[in-house]
């Protein structure tokens, strides 16, 4: 009897901490440097979940190793919803493709939901002779092998988008590989490398400034950082092509499901947020948010696609 008490107030302890959660402040481990995508988005939506839950959100930045530092940190971090994960592509669905990494992102990480999406745009010089995607993907497929695009890096989502864009829209082309967006853009504004592609936050400073011309965004609706700008689905007539670098947040696995519950809806209503919009839109980047188990789906998915992806174009990286 005794015993049989003891698990039932064990049992009240425990359903009263997760109604008190959080009670303390919530460290979220950045797996990036001071502004990159991932760090900007996480800060973001960190602030207004500090105000909505009343406990502060601290963020760690832990770079290294293409994300993968700070994301097996997070990985191995005790499963009590106060030490947190801003996720992101690169480590979760991409590199478990490529390399060999200390974590299983499926199975050690308890995914909570999406925070951000980051659209990316084809681009070209200025003076490219196409005055749309059509005329461009034309002009391209009439000369094999001639045209090449580039890209912040071999297994980079920029190469990623690219190779894949180049599959659907059957093209030949030369992939030259640069040590980040800047020098990759820098050349295709010169006209040294013929297209890229790349995020809108990287490339709408030149798009506006007449610098680069676009043909289109990644993803399947257009992005309100580049309004006016068609998807490529539609403006190249390649349905079902549909990309956008993510953002999220995710915890040890074993957190409490109630804690993934709570502060899934806590994102939500913090996306909805009109200042969170606009701030969003000038680092090009459009809001996001799902339930932990949509999010879950959604990274099942992706690594599948980058894993296809990876495959048809033979993509490899030293180790």
């Amino acid at each position: 009897m005794k015993f049989l008490f003891f698990l039932f107030s064990l049992a009240l302890s425990f359903a009263a901490g997760a109604q008190q959660y959080p009670n303390r402040p919530i460290k979220v481990i950045i797996p990036w440097p001071p502004g990159q995508a991932t760090d900007i988005a996480a800060r973001i939506v960190g602030e207004k979940l500090s105000q909505q839950l009343g406990q502060p959100f601290i963020m760690e930045n832990k770079p290294g190793a293409g994300g993968s530092i700070g994301t097996d940190m997070v990985a191995k971090s005790a499963p009590d919803g106060y030490t947190l994960l801003a996720a992101s592509s690169g480590p979760i669905s991409i590199m478990p493709n490529l390399q060999k990494i200390p974590y299983d992102p499926l199975k050690d990480l308890a995914p909570i939901s999406l925070i951000a999406a980051a659209p990316f745009a084809l681009v070209v010089p200025a003076n490219f002779p196409a005055s749309n995607a059509k005329e461009f993907l034309a002009l391209v497929r009439a000369n094999p092998g001639k045209y090449t695009f580039a890209s912040s890096g071999t297994g980079a989502t920029a190469h990623m988008f690219a190779e894949l864009f180049n599959s659907m829209a059957q093209l030949k082309v030369v992939h030259i590989p640069y040590k980040g967006s800047v020098p990759a853009l820098t050349d295709v504004i010169g006209g040294q490398v013929a297209y890229a592609v790349e995020t809108v936050a990287a490339t709408g400073g030149f798009i506006k400034s007449g610098k680069l011309k676009t043909f289109g965004v990644t993803s399947a609706r257009p992005s309100a950082a580049l309004p006016g700008v068609p998807s490529l689905a539609e403006s190249a007539d390649l349905p079902g092509y549909d990309c956008a670098a993510w953002v999220g947040y995710a915890a040890p696995a074993g957190t409490p499901r109630d804690i993934l519950v709570k502060l899934a809806a806590e994102i939500a209503k913090a996306v909805q947020g009109a200042d969170l919009k606009d701030r969003y839109i000038a680092v090009g980047m459009d809001t996001a948010s799902n339930t932990p188990d949509e999010m879950m789906a959604y990274m099942r998915r992706e690594q599948d696609r980058y894993a296809t992806i990876i495959k048809n174009a033979n993509i490899k990286i030293e180790n």
